[in-house]
């Protein structure tokens, strides 16, 4: 993740390659904005937006909740990725510094752990918006993760309060 976060930071001036969207979610009351390139298939859930890159490699959401309700969907989140065979190995908890994106300040928590392919990097990261807090939940295969750092990159570096 913290490679992704430097990664984003550079890519505030690259501007998309692909066909992509503004996202406002969520679409009922937006908090905030995202662009993420069509070929990742995003779709507003319940509490957010997520997408997949067109490999299967990296699986990336942002959800939407309140202060008082945020452990509750990092619960979620972890529920979903367990549910999705990944397995957390919680003694690689690396706690990632503060971010700042576009106003946004993001912080993590990073982890190793593995799927049905092997080795994978996990992440859940925060971020303030108001009075709800965004949750980003990234699974990404250790071995084809590199090939989708510019275009996640360039979407955090997208990411911004809604207007």
């Amino acid at each position: 993740m913290k490679k992704l976060l430097i990664a984003s930071v550079f890519a505030l001036s690259v501007p998309f390659g692909a066909s992509a969207a503004e996202l406002n979610f969520p679409s009922d009351a937006p908090v905030a904005s995202i662009t993420i390139p069509d070929t990742w298939g995003p779709q507003e859930t319940e509490t957010g937006i997520d997408a997949t890159s067109e490999d299967g490699a990296v699986y990336f959401s942002i959800d939407v909740a309140d202060a008082a309700s945020s452990d509750k969907t990092t619960e979620i989140a972890i529920d979903f990725l367990t549910k999705n065979g990944v397995k957390i190995d919680p003694a690689t908890l690396k706690e990632s510094p503060e971010t700042d994106i576009n106003g946004f300040k993001i912080s993590s928590l990073d982890y190793q752990g593995t799927d049905e392919s092997g080795p994978v990097d996990v992440s859940i990261g925060f971020a303030a918006a108001g009075e709800k807090v965004l949750i980003f939940t990234y699974w990404g295969s250790k071995e084809t993760q590199a090939a989708h750092e510019k275009e996640l990159g360039e979407m955090l570096a997208s990411l911004k309060p809604a207007k």
